[in-house]
Formats: C-alpha cells, sequence, structure tokens
C-alpha cells in the first residue's frame, strides 16, 4: 500500500498564519508604539497583553521562509534555507511540507528526490516503509537520473537480504536498466546486474546453460552502451566467452566488435558534451547537497551553457549510436531520458522545453509509429507545453506554441484562457518594472484617468465605452520599459490574429476592444488591427478610423504617422495622405520629422507635379538649410538606385564597385596575409576562399526599425551588383551635426582634395610601396577563425578609421596632447564616395513601403 504526501489543504493550514496570529501582531505592533510615546492607556496595554498570551507565539523561522518561498518560488537560495531550517526543527511532518512544496516548485529534482526518501526512512514512523515505497512510486516514473535508481536498488537489497528473494532483486535490477540502462553513469548497475546473474543458482546443467545465456545476453547489452567502463566490460565479456568455448567465442566477439567500438568512440564525445552541463552542487551541513536550476538573466555564462545543452540535444538526435531503424524503440528511449534530464536541469530556459516539445511532436507526426502510440506522443507533446508553461509563465515561444496547437485542436476556450493569463502576467512585470524605475504614474492613476469616448463604427461597437490614457497618465519613457511594453503589444497582436483565424472579423474587434482599455497597449496594436480590417474585412474607412483613434492616443510616434501616411498612399487616398501630411509633419521638430518629410517627397516626386515638387523642396530647405541643394534635385532624378547625376556629373564612384584604383603594391602587401589565413581555411576542413569577403551580419542585431517593414506594398528590391548600401547612403548627405564621428561633408572633402593634390600623390606613392609584415603578425592573423564563422554585428570600416585617426591620445610624459590627424580625404577605390540623396529608393524601394 503506498501513502500519499499531505493534501494541499492541509499544508496550506499548517503554513498559513491563523487570524488570531495576525491580530496579534498587529496588536504588538500599536502596544510598541504607543509605549514610545507613553501615551497609551493601562487598560488597552493589560487587554493588549491579554490577547496576545491568548493567541499563542508569533510564527516562527520557518513560517516566515515558507511565506517568502511562497512569494517566489523559483528563488533556490529561499527554498535551500528552508529545508535547512525544518530539518534542523527535526519536526517530521513540518520537514515532510517542506520537500512536498519543493518539489512543488522543482519537480524531479533527484537530490530532493533522494533526501526525502531517506529522512522517511530514518523516521520511527510506523508506516515508513509504506511512504517510502509510495515516494518511489511518483519518483521512478519520470526519473531519468540514475543516482536515484541506484538509492531504489539499495533500499530493495535491504528489503530482500535473504536467498529467497533473490529473485525479486533481480526483476529489480532488470526494472532499472530498462529506464536507465542506456546512461553514461549506469556502469555499476550494468556490473552488480552481471555479478547478480553469475551467481544464481544452477541445480541442472539446463539451469547452467540457462544462466550462462542470461549473462551472455546481459554483456551484450552492456558493452554496446557508452558507458564509464564499457572498456573493462568488453574485457571480462571476452574472458567470459574464452572460458566457456573458444570457437563460439571467436564469432561472437567478432559480430560485436562494430557495435562496441562505436560506443568506445561515442563515449569520448559523449563525456565531452557533458563535461560543463552538470555544475556540482553547493555543499550543505545537514544532509547531500542539493542542487536546484536558477532563472538566467542570460549573461555569457549562462548563453554558453544554453549553447552547449542545444549543440548536445542536436548531438542526441543526430543517432551518434546509429541504432538502426527496427530498434529506433531504443533511440526514443534515449532521447527521452536526455530531454528529461535537460528540462530538470534548465528548467527556466524556455529554448530547451520547446526543443523537447518539438521533438516529441515529430514522434506524433511518425506515420510508421502506431497510431495509438502517436496519440500519447501528442499528448506528452502538450504536457511538455503545459510544464514549461508553469516553470516559466511569461514564455512567448511556450504561450505561442501552446496556443498555436490548441488552436490546431480547436479547443478555442483554451486559447483565451491561456492568453488572458499571459497578458496578466507580461502586464504584472510592467507594472514591477515601472515601480522599480521610479515612475510617477501608478496603474490606478493611469486607469482612473482614461476617458469615455464615443463609438465609432463597428469595429469598437463591441467593447466598453472606455479609451487609452490621457497624455498625463502614459508611462514614463524608459528604454526597456518601451521594449516591454513593445513585447506586450505583440501578445495582444497575436491574439487578434487567432480570434480572426478561429472565430471571424468580430471576435478579433472584441479582443481589440480590450486591448485598447489596457494602459499599456502600444501603437504597434493600432497599426496590426487597421491593418488587420483593411485586409481581412476590405473595410478600408474602419482601418482609416482606427489610424485616427492611434494618432489620438498616441500624438507624439513619429513612426505611427508614418506608418499611417503609408497606408494612405499604398491605398491610393492622397487627398487624406496630403492633409495627413500638413497635420502631422509640422507637430515634431524637424530632425523628428525628417522621415515624414521624406517620405511624402518620393511620392511627390514620383506621381505629383513639377510645380509641386519644387514648392515641397522650397519648404524642406526651410526645415533643412544645411541640406546642399543638387541634393533634393539629384532626389528626384533617382529610381531603383540609380544615381546618374552622382556618377556621371560629379564624379562620384559606388562603394564596392571595383578595385580599379588598388595599386599593384597594395595587393602584395597582402599576399602573406592572405596566403596565412587560406592555411588556417584549409586546416579547418573548409573550402579555400580566394578573396576575404566581409562578414555577413547576423539577423539577430538588426535594428529594430529596419525589422519592422511595412505590411502593406511589395518587399524591398534586391540591390544591384555594385550598388552601394542602402542602409547607409543616408550619411553622405547629413550636416555636419548629424553625421557620425563628424566626419566631412562629400564637398568639403572634394575643396579639400583640391587644394592638396600634392599631398595627395605623395601618399599613393607611399602606398604602392611594398609592405611585408612580420612573422608573427602573419602568424596570428593565420590563427583568426574563418570570416563565415562570424555571425556579430559588423561596423562600416571607414567609421572606425575616422575614430582612430581623430582620437586625441594624451602623452604619458605630460607634454601637449597630440592633435587628431586630417580627415582622410578620397574614397575606396580611387573617387570619392557616392553621395546621399536618401531616402528616396524608387517604387518599392527602401524599407518604407512603395513610394
Amino acid at each position: 500500500m503506498s501513502v500519499t504526501g499531505p493534501s494541499s489543504a492541509q499544508e496550506e493550514e499548517r503554513i498559513l498564519p491563523t487570524e488570531d496570529i495576525l491580530n496579534t501582531l498587529r496588536q504588538l505592533s500599536s502596544s510598541q508604539q504607543g509605549s514610545l510615546g507613553s501615551q497609551q492607556p493601562l487598560q488597552s496595554q493589560h487587554s493588549e497583553q491579554e490577547a496576545l498570551q491568548s493567541s499563542g507565539p508569533p510564527p516562527s523561522e520557518w513560517d516566515i521562509l515558507r511565506a517568502q518561498a511562497r512569494e517566489q518560488p523559483r528563488d533556490p537560495d529561499a527554498w535551500l534555507r528552508l529545508v535547512d531550517v525544518a530539518e534542523e526543527g527535526k519536526d517530521y511532518d513540518r520537514v515532510n511540507e517542506t520537500f512536498e512544496a519543493l518539489l512543488g516548485a522543482f519537480p524531479n529534482s533527484p537530490q530532493t528526490q533522494i533526501e526525502y526518501i531517506k529522512h522517511v526512512l530514518e523516521s520511527s514512523s510506523s508506516t515508513k516503509y509504506q511512504y517510502a515505497e509510495g515516494l518511489f512510486k511518483r519518483f521512478l516514473k519520470t526519473s531519468p537520473f540514475v543516482e536515484l535508481w541506484k538509492h531504489y536498488l539499495r533500499y530493495v537489497q535491504q528489503m530482500n537480504p535473504s536467498p529467497a528473494t533473490k529473485d525479486t532483486v533481480r526483476k529489480a535490477y532488470e526494472f532499472a536498466l530498462t529506464h536507465i540502462g542506456h546512461d553514461k553513469d549506469s556502469s555499476p548497475i550494468w556490473t552488480e546486474y552481471i555479478q547478480l546473474l553469475k551467481q544464481a543458482d544452477a541445480a541442472t546443467t539446463w539451469d547452467e546453460s540457462q544462466k550462462m545465456d542470461a549473462v551472455r545476453k546481459a554483456y551484450q547489452r552492456a558493452i554496446q552502451i557508452p558507458m564509464d567502463n564499457v572498456k573493462r566490460l568488453w574485457e571480462d565479456y571476452q574472458e567470459f566467452e574464452n572460458n566457456l568455448n573458444k570457437i563460439t567465442a571467436k564469432k561472437f566477439i567478432s559480430d560485436l566488435t562494430a557495435s562496441h567500438m562505436q560506443a568506445r568512440t561515442v563515449l569520448t564525445a559523449l563525456q565531452e558534451h557533458l563535461t560543463v552541463l552538470f555544475p556540482p552542487s553547493p555543499p550543505s551541513k545537514y544532509r547531500t547537497s542539493i542542487w536546484l536550476p536558477r532563472v538566467p538573466t542570460f549573461t555569457a555564462g549562462e548563453k554558453a551553457l544554453q549553447a552547449r545543452w542545444r549543440a548536445y540535444l542536436k548531438w542526441e538526435e543526430s543517432n551518434p549510436l546509429e541504432i538502426d531503424a527496427p530498434e529506433k524503440q531504443q533511440l526514443q528511449n534515449r532521447l527521452q531520458s536526455v530531454y528529461r534530464k535537460a528540462l530538470v536541469r534548465m528548467r527556466f530556459y524556455p529554448e530547451i522545453w520547446f526543443m523537447a516539445y518539438s521533438w516529441y511532436k515529430s514522434l506524433s507526426l511518425d506515420e510508421s509509429t502506431p497510431e495509438a502510440k502517436r496519440k500519447d506522443r501528442k499528448d506528452e507533446a502538450m504536457n511538455i507545453l503545459k510544464a514549461g508553461l508553469e516553470a516559466n509563465p511569461s514564455s512567448f515561444i511556450l504561450n505561442f506554441a501552446y496556443v498555436e496547437q490548441q488552436e490546431l485542436n480547436q479547443n478555442f476556450e483554451d486559447v483565451h484562457a491561456t492568453m488572458d493569463k499571459f497578458l496578466g502576467v507580461l502586464k504584472k512585470s510592467l507594472d514591477d518594472l515601472e515601480v522599480q524605475r521610479g515612475s510617477p504614474h501608478s496603474s490606478a492613476a493611469s486607469d482612473q484617468s482614461q476617458q469615455v469616448p464615443t463609438p465609432v463604427d463597428e469595429a469598437f461597437a463591441s467593447q466598453s465605452a472606455t479609451s487609452s490614457q490621457s497624455q498625463d497618465a502614459k508611462p514614463p519613457r524608459d528604454q526597456e520599459l518601451s521594449d516591454r511594453r513593445t513585447e506586450f503589444g505583440l501578445a495582444w497582436i497575436v491574439y487578434m490574429r487567432f480570434a480572426r483565424r478561429a472565430e471571424g472579423i468580430k471576435s478579433a474587434r472584441t479582443v481589440f476592444g480590450k486591448a485598447r482599455k489596457d494602459r499599456w497597449t502600444p501603437w504597434e496594436v493600432y497599426e496590426a488591427a487597421a491593418l488587420m480590417e483593411y485586409h481581412c474585412s476590405k473595410a478600408g474607412d474602419i482601418a482609416g478610423r482606427i489610424f485616427e483613434r492611434g494618432m489620438e492616443n498616441f500624438p507624439d510616434e513619429v513612426e505611427l504617422a508614418l506608418r499611417y501616411l503609408g497606408f494612405l498612399i499604398s491605398i491610393n487616398d492622397d487627398a487624406n495622405a496630403r492633409a495627413l501630411f500638413e497635420r502631422v509633419v509640422n507637430s515634431f521638430p524637424a530632425e523628428k520629422a525628417r522621415p515624414i518629410w521624406d517620405r511624402w517627397a518620393r511620392y511627390e516626386y514620383q506621381f505629383g507635379t513639377l510645380e509641386a515638387s519644387q514648392l515641397l523642396e522650397k519648404r524642406m530647405a526651410e526645415a533643412y538649410p544645411q541640406d546642399p541643394a543638387i541634393k533634393r534635385f539629384a532626389e528626384r532624378h533617382k529610381y531603383l538606385g540609380c544615381d546618374a547625376i552622382a556618377v556621371c556629373d560629379l564624379g562620384f564612384s559606388l562603394r564596392g564597385s571595383g578595385s580599379s584604383g588598388k595599386t599593384n603594391g597594395a595587393s602584395a602587401a597582402k599576399s602573406e596575409t592572405q596566403q596565412a589565413v587560406n592555411a588556417t581555411v584549409s586546416a579547418n576542413q573548409n573550402p579555400p576562399q580566394a578573396h576575404i569577403t566581409k562578414r555577413p551580419s547576423s539577423p539577430d542585431h538588426r535594428r529594430r526599425d529596419d525589422s519592422r517593414s511595412g505590411d502593406y506594398g511589395p518587399p524591398a528590391k534586391r540591390q544591384r551588383p555594385g550598388s552601394p548600401p542602402r542602409g547607409h547612403d543616408r550619411d553622405r548627405w547629413e550636416s555636419s551635426g548629424r553625421r557620425r564621428h563628424a566626419s566631412p561633408s562629400p564637398w568639403d572633402r572634394e575643396r579639400e582634395r583640391e587644394g592638396t593634390h600634392g599631398r595627395k600623390q605623395d601618399r599613393e606613392r607611399e602606398e604602392e610601396k611594398d609592405v611585408t609584415l612580420p612573422p608573427i603578425l602573419s602568424w596570428f592573423i593565420g590563427s583568426l577563425p574563418a570570416a563565415a564563422s562570424f555571425d556579430g554585428p559588423t561596423f562600416r570600416n571607414d567609421d572606425l578609421m575616422q575614430v582612430f585617426r581623430n582620437a586625441v591620445i594624451t602623452s604619458s610624459t605630460g607634454g601637449r596632447p597630440r592633435s587628431p590627424p586630417p580627415a582622410p580625404r578620397g574614397g575606396g577605390g580611387g573617387g570619392r564616395p557616392p553621395p546621399d540623396y536618401s531616402p528616396y529608393q524608387g517604387p518599392g524601394g527602401g524599407r518604407r513601403g512603395r513610394y
């Protein structure tokens, strides 16, 4: 009979302080304050003392720590301190409650389970063995850890010491090896099991033959598993077979040699993977140390650990043991155990949970698997997501994966409940972050400041008559808070998408109505709702009204105004687009409003009249007097990146358009370095590269604005060969105040070049000289990894060199600081860099829409 742990209701009754204790603590606090002032009546003091005596002692240290652990269930230090205090008090029931609560917060923790069972077995309770057996049944079902199974086998041996119960012990070993026999650390269990088989009684010759067959099968299973002592087991197996029959031993050994060598090869790689994945547990003076996972802050070390786990899981999925398809159940059992370990160790890393979910889901899609088992795998995949959400309630990837799968299963009510809970978690984190930032605007004050609007159309009819917060109640302009707010809006957008797909546009409008009531809803939700109305219900008027409502609630968002303007242009509503431009362009400072000017200028240049274009240029000249007139003129005559004025009339060369200006000396100077790099590439078994190409920028480091391409209009055009990068040509014509690192304008460089032609020729002659790198530098450059292995952010070389040239370095001897050298003249390739007429890119060019 199994004995279960204390129920949750009983646990709450024993843990929470009674109302009498709380009242007594309040009275005690007030009595202490009154005694300081010496103004409390004597009768009141007597009544408080009587109440204190009748209500009992105040909460103990365990009660206080338990309350802290309940408020912060993911704090391992608080839990470990609670366990220490409980074990120090030696209260049997309280220790049981502590372990049950700890396993509720950190399920399948092997050290916690072992200490819990030890505590039960060391007690004087008459039902301790029944209780321990019940715990074993609970824990062993899903535990992939060898330590717990070893403890279970020791318990079975202690409970079955007589020779008559050897068969029970043998079955326990077989049961354990079925679950964790593939583990690297299971070698002691295999050794003990084989010895147990060898010591079995054999009364007859047939019994002896059966015993030898059982030992042979155990050896043959063990020597194909990458375990710590697999080499020793292989030697023992060879000795075993040779002692029986040398003729048959040769056949058995030759058949298993390849599998055994594969296991030893895999063991070497497995040890390299697992070296850093299992750090030691913190010591404790009361018991064996308990290791608990910690919430990551994604430091460099934590991200490296996550990457190691990811690489290890992918390696295990690649089937390094080369298990054949007929034995795929063996591979699945191994991977299941590996993922269970990963989920315990990396409990607060959503990526690991998602990898486990994806693997289980892939099993449910395998058509070669029976239907019943496929359904079980599908249920296990959903259970993985549920457990992951319990551990990481604020995870976007787990919440989105769960609601997506529930949408496919037609469980719409569950999706609504999950999204409501997820949004509540995000909102609470925003409120907490706002309090940490010391914002004077609280949530309550913001909710009271909301205004009551009039219904606009049927898109808002399903919601209550409340609008977004007033301007004074908006959250503060903190970067982290702004980012979290945008992520909060993303959750609302995903929720609206689900509602539209599953229940129609009216349900999406209802969700949008709920979003509008929330003070944290960003402007992106308004844009998403407007575009959804336009593309899904073909209601352009409703979309325009949603944009207008967004402009009312977010009048200081230039990006929203730009999106609205682009939307009106895309639907060919030039009248409203012109009215919007005139309305918003003067409501922002000139530098902040530049994208709006540029957006409208592109449209006017392309489809407006010449008079309107010249009038717009006049207004832009007043707003931006530092811009050269030729820039605005040439801007009108660009198309699809073709800048004929710059190339043919002004003599600018496009960046990256050839190397005709390079000298033979410069090429020779790079030969030694190039050879060293090519040698390193060849050593890494990568194909040799003829040229060192520029490292590609990582998609994870793109600018946030660049990732928000418009949802309307065609995608951005592909760059032509030799064309300048579109993300950088804006800086060429900017004023000196806006130019990064105060680099001189092309016109200043041209004038300086004309005045110092002699110095330029001298410098070019210096560059033509052959340059030989020292051997140590050649070795260092050759030891660097290949350019393709870099996935971080990239920088413009000319900007970095400009920083170095303009750096003022103070002398260590106290002399006058060295003045920065003059700014470089001329661009790469022997010509000037191309001018910037940005942001016009032609129809479809750039990132902000079609025109």
